[in-house]
This record gives C-alpha cells, structure tokens and sequence, in this order.
C-alpha cells in the first residue's frame, strides 16, 4: 500500500447601514499562479497516530480525529489539565473505506468531555505518540474565528496556515473544498498531516465543496463523499442532522449553520426541513449572532461559476432573511469579495453580509475576471491567497478583517465594523412579518 501510496504521490506532485469602517476600492494587486502540491509523509512507526484534527461535538465537548495505519490501535484519547497528567480517559468509534486499489488507515472518533471553556487541556491519542494540547472556546463574548475556503495543499496553503498560527483564534470555519484529493486519497493523507499543527490545537469546523465529491464511476452509480464523511466527522447528530453535509453548532455567542450546496435544498427536502427547524429552535437571547458557512456563492461579480448558486438561493434565502443571519461565508470562487447587506439581489440593511473566501491555496489557481463595472452591492474584491477573521465583539458588535497572505507576512486589505441588523427595531419589525 505504502509503494502505491507514494506513486501516486509523485503522480499528483506533478499534475499539477451598520458599516461604520472599510476600504472600498478594487486592488490592483496581482498575485504569482499557485505551486505544486507540497507532499507531507507521515515518517512513524504505523502505530503512531497522524492526521490529528479537532472539532466541536455539542456542548461542552470536542472530537478528536487521528488515523493510524496500525488497526489494532485502540480508539482512546487521555487527557487532563496538565503537561503529561492525563486524568480521564475516553473511548471511541473507528471507520475504515476503501476507494478503487486504496486502503485508508484506521480512522479514528473520540468524543471527550464535558469541558471547561477557555482552558488549555493536554492529550494523547490511542496511547502512542506525542503529546498535543488545545484550548476550548469561551463561553462568552468575544469570540474569533478563522476562516478560509478552497484549501488545498500547495505553497501557498503553506503560507495561509502559517500566517493564521501567528495570531490566536478561537474556531476555524473551512466552507468546503479540503484537500482537493480529486479521487486520489492518499492526498487526503498529505492533507491531514499538513494541518494537524493547527487543526490538533483549535477545532475544525468544515463543510463539503465540489471537491469532496468523488466516485469511483467504474464500480459505483453515484456520487459520493466517502473520504470526506470517514475523515471529517461534524456533529450533524448532535444537531439532529441525520447528513454529515449539514449541521449546526454554537460557540460561545454564535450560532453556526454548516449547510450543503452539493446534496438536495429545496423546499421538500431534508436539508431544507432540518434548517427551517434548526433556526426556529435559535434563542436569540443566548446566541444573538447567527453565521451561515456553505461552499457555492450565491452572491459574486466574479465571472468564474456564474450563477450556480441560484437555484439555491431562491430556495433558501427567504430563510436566512427572516431568521436574522448576520453573515455568510461561501467558498468555490478562488477569490475575495465582500457583499454589503443584500436580500434578492438589492441592497437591504436587515439582509446578511455575504462573504466570498475561496482563495486558501488552491491548485487550481485564482479567478481574476470580474465583472465590470463593479455592482454597488460589492463592497471590496480581490483575487488574492489569504484568510480571514471574525470576531465578535459583544452582542451587537463585530469586526471583520480580510489578510491577504504574502510570502512572510500577512496584510490586512479590506476590514470593516459591523453591527447585527436584527439590533435595529426596522429589521425586528420586517422580519416578523414573515414566517419560518
């Protein structure tokens, strides 16, 4: 397995109103194409555990995620307050799949907890290895979250990961498009082993892109996400999800909503049934800020992939506008741009903030060609490698920054003070008027 693991390698390796601050211009900075994929091999013994990731798993808990090629490691996470004192112990669940000649290691799911926000907690997994720690989120405001879509795993990836270890965060929220494996799994491998000095520290909250879809069409009638679904296990139980391509959770102020762009939105739909209840269930009062992450803009002056998410949008917009969502973050379109407050295509202070974020790394380069001249609805775009930040303030204040990631150091390009449209009596007052 290891020989065909490491062809393929080699293969791959060569295929290659409540603004109150904001720059509003377009950048007329150029950006060099992206880089070869760049390889991580594991270099252990095959009982050591690799790919470790983290991830919320309902209140007060987290996943612990790590493989190893070993399958008599046991599916065990110590852990405890202090450098090398483990003083519980959990157990888990493990998976294995297999694609076309590929094998994956042992998968494995630990759920530990409950846990005491804002602490800093030691672990080990499986009984081998090394030692990592991570810090839970706060249970109050502020919170920060990092956020960047379209991956991959080139050199810039490289740069993106590293420009967001150096500033703290509380949450990472990744709106699809991971490893960009494209069938090939043990890029999967790479990938994990890429993040897991960050993803074993903070937790990983992700959803499916186009590139997580992958079918074996020789043997297999249907799309599928297999790797993806072995590999990034989200709380959808926990949240009464019965899809592992939708969920929701919360993190200190913020109720989050991971949504599906790739599996079926409308109106008879599970995935819609299950939204419609979830924000009904929202206590503003507990979670007064409410982020929506998916994969397919619905909103872009960009020309790559046009209007995909149209469709989408017209099922499921009315949602979003009358249950307050104050921001979504989208991926695909390996570009920046940042939406002023919309519903239906028109300008709107009680609509959300729309936020394109697909430019993490990619492969496949970024997508320059936009739409001229630039809509007034498109606050800022640019098409760059970078990442951003949201923190949330207190209950009706945030601040979002957008970094472009250059070679050694990060630039804040477009920032922006916001506040939640629901804080104003005119947005309370149109969105009762509807229904969920």
């Amino acid at each position: 397995m290891k020989i065909v693991d490491l062809f393929l390698s080699f293969a791959i390796f060569f295929h290659s109103p409540f603004v109150s601050q904001a720059f509003n211009h377009d950048s007329n900075y150029t950006r060099p194409p992206p880089r070869a994929n760049f390889i991580v091999t594991h270099g252990h013994p095959n009982f050591y555990p690799q790919q470790v990731h983290l991830s919320l798993a309902g209140k007060d808990h987290m996943r612990v995620t790590y493989i190893t090629d070993d399958m008599n490691v046991a599916s065990m996470v110590e852990y405890g307050k202090h450098p090398k004192r483990y003083d519980v112990k959990a157990t888990g669940e493990s998976i294995t799949y297999r694609f076309l000649f590929y094998s994956s290691g042992k998968i494995h799911h630990v759920k530990i907890g409950p846990l005491q926000p804002s602490t800093t907690y030691y672990y080990r997994c499986g009984g081998h290895g090394k030692e990592f720690s991570f810090r839970t989120p706060p249970s109050t405001f502020p919170v920060e979250f990092a956020v960047a879509g379209d991956l991959g795993q080139t050199d810039w990836t490289v740069k993106t990961l590293d420009q967001i270890s150096k500033q703290d965060f509380d949450v990472f929220l990744l709106p699809g498009d991971l490893s960009y494996a494209d069938n090939h799994q043990p890029l999967w491998d790479s990938f994990g082993r890429l993040l897991e000095n960050l993803a074993s520290t903070r937790p990983w909250m992700v959803t499916e892109g186009n590139h997580e879809i992958e079918s074996a069409r020789i043997i297999e009638e249907h799309i599928s996400f297999k790797a993806y679904n072995a590999r990034w296990l989200m709380p959808h139980a926990e949240s009464l999800s019965h899809s592992n391509l939708y969920y929701s959770f919360d993190a200190a102020g913020v109720h989050i909503v991971m949504i599906g762009s790739y599996t079926h939105y409308d109106s008879h739909s599970d995935q819609y049934r299950w939204l419609r209840e979830d924000l009904r269930k929202i206590d503003r009062k507990r979670t007064p800020w409410l982020v929506v992450v998916m994969h397919t803009p619905w909103y872009s002056t960009n020309k790559a992939h046009e209007g995909e998410g149209e469709k989408m949008r017209k099922a499921m917009e009315g949602l979003f506008y009358r249950a307050h969502v104050d921001v979504v973050f989208a991926g695909h379109i390996h570009t920046y741009e940042r939406f002023r407050p919309v519903y239906n295509h028109k300008a709107d202070p009680c609509g959300p903030i729309y936020i394109t974020i697909g430019d993490g790394g990619n492969r496949e380069g970024l997508a320059y060609k936009f739409h001229n001249p630039r809509s007034p609805l498109s606050a800022f775009r640019e098409s760059s490698f970078g990442h951003g930040r949201l923190k949330i303030i207190d209950k009706k204040r945030a601040h979002w920054s957008w970094h472009r990631n250059n070679d050694n150091f990060s630039v804040i390009a477009d920032e922006v003070w916001f506040e939640s449209p629901k804080s104003s009596p005119h947005c309370i007052f149109n969105h009762f008027r509807g229904e969920l």
